[in-house]
This record gives C-alpha cells, structure tokens and sequence, in this order.
C-alpha cells in the first residue's frame, strides 16, 4: 500500500468541500425563509405579501382599506396571518371552463 498525502487540490478533497458549500447555503436559504410561529400562526409583512401576490404594495393598501384583505397594525407595522392571504386566494380561484 502506497502512502499518499492528500492536499486541498485533491479532487476528493475540492468535491467534499463544494458538497459541504452547497449543504451551507440550503441551510442559509432555510434560515432565512423559515420565520418562527406564534401560536402555530405565521404573519408575514406587506413586502413578503406583495412578493408573494406579485402585486405592489400600495395595491395591498387599498385592499386593507377595501376590506378585501384582513391585517394586523402594530403600530406602523401591518402584519398579515398567512393563513388568511391563502383562505383570501382560495375564496378568490376560479376555476376554468371546461
């Protein structure tokens, strides 16, 4: 058995450590889309509703101020449950003609 010595620019080495750079940023992406509950409950902000509606976010004052939408205001924050924004989009789905 020949002895080897394994330096960073082993191919064995350099794939480990790319395999271990994409786990790191799966977790970072989880970390930053995964938002704590509060009874079981998510909110989200009128910039995460608005990305996630594609529509602006003054379109999403005149929803509050229409009735169309429920919301939280601390404050000067407003705050969505997501589980109004999707009862909001399933009240809203039509389904198409067949």
């Amino acid at each position: 058995m020949e002895n080897e010595v394994i330096t960073k620019d082993n191919e064995k080495v350099k794939s480990f450590f790319l395999s271990l750079e994409r786990m790191l940023d799966g977790v970072e992406r989880l970390v930053l889309n995964c938002k704590p509950s509060l009874n079981g409950e998510r909110y989200l902000t009128d910039r995460e509703v608005s990305e996630k509606l594609k529509v602006s976010r003054r379109t999403l004052q005149d929803y509050r101020t229409e009735g169309k939408i429920p919301y939280y205001q601390l404050g000067g924050k407003i705050l969505y449950r997501e589980s109004d924004i999707e009862k909001m989009l399933n009240e809203n789905y039509f389904k198409a003609f067949e």
